[in-house]
């Protein structure tokens, strides 16, 4: 994990509740759709198929629910920049309980149960309460707004395994981008290089000479989700260059050796 801190962004708590129980129930209104041909096809997720994934959906967004069902442990142990650092060796356990959770239901059945549990537990929570999440306690506050990358991220492989256009609720998308960006700044700490994320984000990173004033010397820009696909390594850098989804000027503008930032 690396060992330089930032100063964590604050998150409007109300926003973000409702972005995590909006973005689910679009992912919720896109997977009742699906037939049993359209669950059973690949996804860009290993050997996952859409039923994995559908399944995968309710069970990052059921861990609130669950947490919260849990006594509250005593201490933080993961602060919000440190998650996205902490989720990869549990890779191997989050996907069996994925297929697990999968199998368990159909999905209509795992999306209304999740969305009923969350709905009862979560407006009584207070954003303080500490959660034993799989990968440490966390401030509820925290935790949900690492459940916007969650579903974010896992919206746009949903939609691209099926072809839907799933919305994206637009408070979910600004949360998720700004974590990892701020995750890339933790990453590669420094201000030679600006990457510009419009218009959710913009971070100083990299060592090297400080930009103080004026045009800064190095210079990364891209959309949201083309970042979010960066970040999570759905895209690679030097694709996204050639199709010009990224602009990257200067020495220090090159980022390949930094992503992807969650496994």
């Amino acid at each position: 994990m690396p060992p330089a801190k930032k100063r964590t962004r604050s998150y409007d708590s109300a926003k973000i509740r409702t972005a995590v129980l909006t973005q689910f129930e679009h992912v919720r209104q896109a997977v009742g759709t699906l037939t049993p041909e359209q669950l059973a096809l690949p996804t860009r997720l290993g050997d996952w198929t859409v039923r994995d994934l559908a399944g995968h959906i309710t069970m990052a967004v059921g861990a609130v629910s669950r947490c919260l069902e849990q006594p509250a442990p005593v201490a933080v142990e993961v602060e919000l920049l440190d998650w996205p650092f902490a989720t990869v060796k549990h890779a191997g356990s989050i996907s069996e309980d994925s297929k697990e959770i999968a199998a368990s239901a159909e999905p209509p059945e795992l999306y209304a149960r999740t969305a009923a549990r969350i709905t009862e537990l979560l407006p009584a929570a207070p954003d303080d309460r500490l959660l034993a999440t799989r990968v440490g306690a966390m401030r509820l506050g925290d935790y949900l707004v690492t459940r916007t990358v969650e579903l974010i991220v896992h919206t746009d492989d949903l939609s691209d395994a099926t072809g839907l256009d799933i919305p994206y609720d637009r408070q979910a998308l600004a949360a998720c981008t700004r974590l990892l960006a701020d995750a890339l700044a933790v990453k590669a700490p420094g201000g030679s290089t600006e990457v510009r994320v419009p218009p959710f984000a913009v971070v100083q990173c990299v060592e090297g000479p400080r930009h103080t004033r004026g045009t800064p010397p190095n210079v990364v820009e891209t959309d949201p989700l083309t970042w979010i696909r960066l970040a999570t390594g759905r895209a690679g850098w030097a694709a996204a260059l050639d199709a010009a989804k990224v602009s990257a000027s200067g020495e220090r503008a090159d980022l390949s050796a930094l992503l992807p930032i969650l496994g």
